[in-house]
């Protein structure tokens, strides 16, 4: 079990990183923050990591909750009301809080997680 938690927690920040740096790219970078179709960028990008939370985890909901997480995570950060640094450690935090769902699916669903890759 410790190693499936080891290896999603590995899983989710490297999508993480890989989404929020290279697959974001300076245009969704600068297009989310200003322009007439920003908050379809910024919804967009936000997708784009939820679709990586869905892919590491396997599970749709949980890639849901990552879109909107990130979505107002994002938006904060553009409105100035988080720092870049704020904006990071939410990111994470969220990671952290889905590897608790999985964690917590498995306790209460005799070691079956709401994860297909976890069983």
């Amino acid at each position: 079990m410790i190693d499936n938690f080891l290896m999603l927690a590995l899983m989710l920040l490297g999508a993480h990183w890989l989404c929020d740096y290279p697959l974001q790219g300076q245009f969704l970078s600068d297009a989310k923050q200003s322009g007439p179709l920003r908050v379809y960028h910024l919804i967009a990008h936000s997708g784009i990591q939820g679709a990586g939370v869905a892919v590491v985890t396997g599970n749709v909901w949980l890639g849901l909750f990552e879109w909107t997480a990130h979505a107002m995570i994002d938006e904060a950060k553009v409105r100035g009301k988080t720092t870049f640094a704020q904006d990071q450690a939410l990111h994470i935090g969220c990671k952290g809080l889905w590897l608790v769902c999985l964690v917590v699916s498995a306790a209460f669903f005799s070691g079956q997680s709401i994860s297909v890759w976890w069983r």
